[in-house]
């Protein structure tokens, strides 16, 4: 218990720090861009610490998920030169990408720490064997040896990958790449479908009758920077992966997870690791992991988000360009904050869901 407490408050820290980290971003941009910061703070509701610079307020508030860069003229024009919308739309789109930017920054780096610093070594997915009566076997087909390059249009970054979108894969035929001696075999509507296999310990299952295993790979500086990357770039495609599997029925609301949640499982994560540096090297893993998600949740165009905004900022420059006015500073204002109420209450209702599964011991079901 003690160790599930701590790790949860480390789990908290951590999280507001990714937060911090990405409202620092904006900060940056912002005064290398000529723009005035009325306030940067860590952390949400009353402040513990203050300090008034020259132009900004800088505080440290007591809820330590969340925070805020409060530019000039952020929302309508103040009327200050330094404001925010007085700025050029290049300027506007480089000041509300750098906040997601830092996010994916921090996560490739916490990536490339723990492989380096850990002696991490690394695998990719292989084809080790057939159930027997396996039908798609040969050249044509599937060999022993090939290894996942790609399955329905997702790469296999990393280890694992290959068995989970399998796992997904719905219908009669499937696109996949394998590698074979160094070259790509492209297999375009594969007839490969779930059947009636035995494992290798001689049980029966329903599965493909693909026996896939994990083939180590060297360790160098070289591949360590690779896999980093592919771990990265892995991380961006799972929340692809997610929602795609969100709008086809794969997955539903109850499946995602909100801040509540996500602390919650960086400590159980902590408290049932092995050791005291397996449970960091995990949670800061997972800080990775929920790091590059926002980079890439706050690029999609939704108004209350930083790529909202910015997809909000092009149709304004595309409507000027065409009838030589802009849209309205409060009709901009009003599609954000409709937008946000919306964003608050879809949290809220996460938020509750992290609070019942935590309440009944769901949340990590294999726990």
């Amino acid at each position: 218990m003690a160790a599930r407490i701590l790790y949860g408050l480390l789990a908290i820290l951590i999280f507001g720090l990714i937060i911090g980290l990405h409202e620092f971003g904006h900060f940056i941009a912002a005064r290398l861009s000529g723009v005035k910061v009325n306030e940067f703070s860590i952390g949400m509701g009353p402040a513990i610490f203050t300090k008034q610079g020259k132009e900004t307020l800088y505080a440290l508030r007591v809820v330590p998920l969340g925070g805020y860069c409060a530019m000039e003229g952020e929302t309508e024009d103040s009327g200050d030169e330094r404001g925010f919308m007085r700025q050029s739309l290049l300027k506007k789109i480089a000041i509300l990408v750098a906040g997601p930017l830092m996010n994916l920054v921090t996560g490739f780096a916490i990536v490339l720490i723990l492989f380096a610093g850990y002696g991490a070594v690394f695998f990719q997915d292989s084809i080790v064997g057939f159930a027997e009566g396996f039908p798609l076997e040969g050249e044509n087909g599937l060999m022993v040896g090939d290894v996942f390059y790609s399955i329905d249009g997702y790469r296999t970054y990393t280890s694992g990958d290959a068995s989970t979108f399998l796992s997904y894969h719905r219908g009669d035929t499937i696109d996949m790449v394998v590698l074979r001696d160094g070259k790509k075999i492209v297999l375009e509507d594969f007839p490969l479908t779930r059947g009636t296999y035995k494992s290798m310990d001689g049980e029966e299952y329903t599965g493909f009758g693909i026996f896939i295993t994990r083939t180590p790979l060297p360790t160098t500086p070289l591949s360590i920077l690779q896999s980093s990357v592919n771990t990265v770039l892995g991380f961006i495609q799972l929340v692809r992966f997610s929602l795609a599997q969100l709008f086809t029925g794969g997955a539903g609301v109850d499946d995602f997870t909100g801040a509540v949640g996500m602390t919650a499982t960086m400590a159980e994560i902590g408290a049932t690791a092995e050791s005291t540096g397996s449970a960091l090297a995990n949670i800061f893993y997972f800080a990775a992991l929920i790091s590059v998600n926002l980079f890439v949740m706050n690029l999609l165009p939704i108004p209350a988000l930083d790529g909202g905004r910015i997809f909000v900022l092009l149709i304004d420059a595309l409507v000027f360009l065409i009838i030589r006015r802009h849209i309205p500073d409060e009709w901009q204002e009003r599609l954000v904050t409709i937008c946000f109420i919306l964003l608050l209450v879809l949290m809220a209702l996460i938020m509750f869901q992290d609070v019942v599964k935590i309440a009944t011991g769901t949340l990590i079901p294999d726990a």
